[in-house]
């Protein structure tokens, strides 16, 4: 399984747990009902994100609310708050992943799944996130360095 179609099955089942309203919050169950609708098993990269995310879901809100200047988060439609908690995700706890690599995806799923005007909203936020990591990271760096 690629490392894009593990974000794409995690986005999915993510996006069920906040739309399902039969959903009992387990997630073992959700992976149950998913491998018997699809007859697969979900492979583990796909529950270690999922898992993830859920342990994280406040902290991302968050970030999320924190860096979307002209929507307050319960006004962001699921499906992109979905997209970006996956991104924001990757983006803290995957390091070796390269930010664009992860904007990237996470542009392709709005692209897939999202309103077209929303592709740009997720890129401003994601975009402006990363920026500010970056440039916190070298002011620390500076920070460290008395040299600098």
């Amino acid at each position: 399984m690629t490392k894009h179609e593990i974000r794409e099955y995690a986005f999915l089942l993510l996006y069920e747990t906040l739309v399902r309203t039969d959903w009992n919050g387990d997630l073992e169950e959700l992976y149950q009902s998913t491998e018997e609708m699809v007859e697969l098993p979900i492979p583990t990269p796909v529950k270690r994100y999922v898992e993830g995310i859920r342990k994280q879901a406040d902290e991302l809100d968050r970030i999320i609310a924190s860096y979307s200047k002209n929507r307050v988060l319960n006004r962001i439609p699921l499906v992109n708050r979905t997209i970006l908690r996956l991104a924001l995700y990757e983006l803290r706890n995957i390091p070796k992943t390269p930010v664009n690599v992860v904007i990237s995806e996470a542009v392709a799923l709005s692209r897939a799944y999202a309103l077209p005007e929303d592709t740009s909203f997720i890129n401003g936020v994601l975009g402006a996130y990363s920026r500010a990591e970056k440039a916190a990271k070298e002011a620390g760096s500076h920070d460290a360095d008395p040299g600098a």
